[in-house]
């Protein structure tokens, strides 16, 4: 049991580490420090209920759904473009305090709505967890599949909440208008060769 726990552990944690939306938008809220915590919990709660949908079935409608999978991509590629054009806007923005004021004041429930397109809008997730961990998961006997599932999620929720409480003890050193622009062009590079790879991606399915 403890074997296949480490297995689903480790595996979770190779999908999880890359920098990408999910993670660029936890620790941009533990660098303001606005709902970081709360952040990483919609987002880890959010992961649990992708891994579980791919390891007890989920993973092989995805798979075999042609339309829905390029579905999934092609709007994972909008909603990435879009996301990394705000990032490369806000870096090169000549009034990048008042910028980040404005992410400052932004409401409880624009930062829950903006968490839940991250999450679902963002193809990377369902490939990663419902496809991927979902078909490793799923080869398991049904006895020992959970211990997997367990594994997966214990994964993402320490990853979540760490890189939530890391980025808001650097804080002071993130905050300033340098590493700000740095963070956010970096952002931007990611996020658009992520939409790139899923568009060569989407053309050849």
């Amino acid at each position: 049991m403890l074997a296949v726990y480490l297995q689903g552990f480790a595996l979770s944690a190779a999908m999880i580490l890359p920098l990408g939306p999910q993670n660029v938008f936890v620790m941009n809220q533990g660098i303001h420090r606005q709902y970081h915590l709360m952040t990483a919990s919609l987002c880890a709660l959010s992961d649990i209920i992708l891994i579980c949908i791919g390891i007890f079935g989920g993973s092989a409608l995805l798979g075999s759904s042609a339309l829905l999978l390029a579905l999934v991509t092609w709007g994972g590629v909008a909603f990435l473009l879009w996301y990394g054009w705000g990032a490369f806007r806000t870096a090169f923005s000549q009034h990048l305090a008042v910028v980040a004021a404005q992410e400052m004041r932004k409401s409880r429930w624009r930062i829950i709505v903006t968490m839940l397109a991250v999450t679902w809008l963002n193809p990377h997730v369902y490939l990663d967890t419902v496809v991927i961990l979902g078909s490793l998961g799923g080869q398991f006997a049904p006895e020992i599949r959970s211990w997997f599932a367990l594994g997966a999620v214990s994964a993402s929720i320490i990853w979540f909440f760490a890189l939530a409480l890391l980025a808001s003890w650097l804080a002071p050193w993130l905050k300033t208008p340098m590493a700000q622009r740095i963070i956010n062009v970096l952002v931007g590079a990611v996020m658009w060769t992520i939409a790139l790879k899923l568009a060569w991606h989407g053309a050849n399915l």
